[in-house]
């Protein structure tokens, strides 16, 4: 690869994933093109601005375009390596769809030369890395693609995925391990010494197909304890018990912890990645399988909670709290929040105010039934009805002599001060 000022890497999509990764390995001294098919991604890039939010990053995206290291395009150009990190979404069938990345490894192949590195970073199902790099082989026949040739392979081809959380993404990238796992060893070593270049975290190496198992596991191991906070959450309510009390007293044992119940699960990683482990075995996967059903299940119940809480205020407004996947972020891919407020807009129209500190507009799908978009101050003076669904810090610091006099549906416990009666239900929390 030659000294770091000399590297050349391409990353194939700047997203939430692909913009920060691509910012940190420009800041080392290499020479990164960040490649996206949208031109408006592009041309913000360029300029030195960002289109998502998240914490350091534009002020790291501004430096490293300043000093030159980092620029965008649309096409594609010669590399010493290429990191694709583009979506890995899921069918109706919740089948997995790995067509964006057969398609970056589609442009990839019109650049690649002998001695080059491809890492594939999105989230797969166990095989992709494999059915790339037999792409890779079909596409470029004149190469020695590792695992379809004979002798040393003139390229390198592996699989390292993220594990990065929202809000903390440009500090987790550099901190966090690594697992790194190659077509073949020497593949993992070649991937690892460019991970080394600009990751503090431990690199470890194993097989392509074992790190993208340990990717996918991760993510449904969280998907199944949350499903547990989710369901314990229903059943709460059922009993009328406060089940915000009930976890918190019963993390007090030293080898329990309950994580936090909300209106389902959202994100591109944990709602989308079970969903990959059940379709490679389902007939064995079923545990991951219910932990998906109750998740998506729970987000159904918040809609039927919110609607028993509106029924009792007839005709008026009410104001849906956070719209996001998660606190503090502007991400709603897959977000429990969004779809409980489009079924409320839907339903109740122009009735639904949205509070989402972290968007300038709101999406088509609310606005196209006449909800609107508020800030909280607005809320608090003209709304008799909250519905809490993300929380939000600026959630939290609303005081109580500001909502007491409120119906609240509280679904992540952020008020735990808020009047309700003496029988709760799973969040549902009215004045007095």
């Amino acid at each position: 690869m030659g000294p770091e000022s000399e590297l050349k890497v391409a990353v194939v999509g700047l997203g939430y994933i692909g913009l920060p990764t691509a910012a940190v390995i420009a800041r080392t001294g290499a020479m990164v093109l960040g490649v996206d098919v949208r031109e408006d991604v592009v041309a913000t890039v360029n300029s030195g601005r960002v289109h998502i939010e998240e914490i350091d990053l534009d002020g790291l995206v501004s430096g490293v375009v300043a000093r030159g290291t980092l620029r965008a395009s649309t096409q594609i150009e010669p590399a010493d390596v290429f990191v694709i990190a583009v979506p890995t979404p899921f069918c109706e069938n919740h089948a997995p769809d790995i067509g964006y990345v057969l398609k970056a490894t589609t442009t990839v192949a019109t650049v690649l030369k002998p001695g080059d590195t491809v890492i594939l970073e999105s989230t797969s199902p166990v095989g992709t890395t494999e059915k790339l790099a037999e792409f890779l082989s079909q596409l470029r026949p004149d190469l020695k693609i590792p695992g379809h040739c004979d002798g040393t392979p003139d390229v390198a081809v592996a699989y390292c995925p993220e594990r990065v959380l929202p809000g903390r993404i440009v500090v987790e990238l550099i901190d966090n391990d690594r697992c790194i796992g190659g077509i073949t060893a020497r593949c993992s070593r070649k991937a690892l010494q460019f991970y080394r270049r600009f990751v503090r975290g431990a690199c470890v190496t194993t097989t392509a197909r074992a790190a993208e198992m340990t990717k996918l596991v991760e993510n449904a191991f969280r998907d199944v304890n949350i499903a547990f906070a989710n369901e314990l959450s229903v059943i709460a309510g059922g009993m009328g018990i406060d089940v915000w009390e009930v976890i918190r007293l019963a993390n007090r044992h030293p080898r329990v912890n309950i994580l936090s119940p909300g209106p389902g699960v959202g994100g591109h990683c944990i709602a989308v990645d079970p969903w990959f482990i059940v379709h490679g075995d389902p007939e064995n996967a079923r545990l991951i399988r219910t932990a998906r059903e109750v998740n998506d299940g729970k987000t159904d119940y918040t809609i039927a909670r919110a609607e028993e809480l509106i029924a009792q205020i007839p005709g008026a407004p009410v104001a849906c709290l956070g719209l996001a996947f998660k606190a503090n972020i502007d991400d709603f891919r897959e977000s429990p929040a969004l779809k409980v407020a489009e079924h409320l807009a839907e339903r109740h129209g122009s009735r639904i105010r949205v509070v989402e500190p972290h968007a300038g507009a709101l999406p088509p799908s609310l606005a196209q039934h006449g909800a609107t978009l508020i800030d909280i101050d607005t809320a608090i003076e003209t709304c008799p009805v909250f519905i809490v669904l993300v929380d939000h810090e600026v959630f939290k610091s609303i005081p109580l002599g500001e909502r007491a006099n409120k119906l609240v549906y509280d679904t992540r416990g952020i008020w735990p001060d808020q009047p309700r009666p003496d029988a709760p239900s799973a969040g549902l929390r009215l004045a007095v």
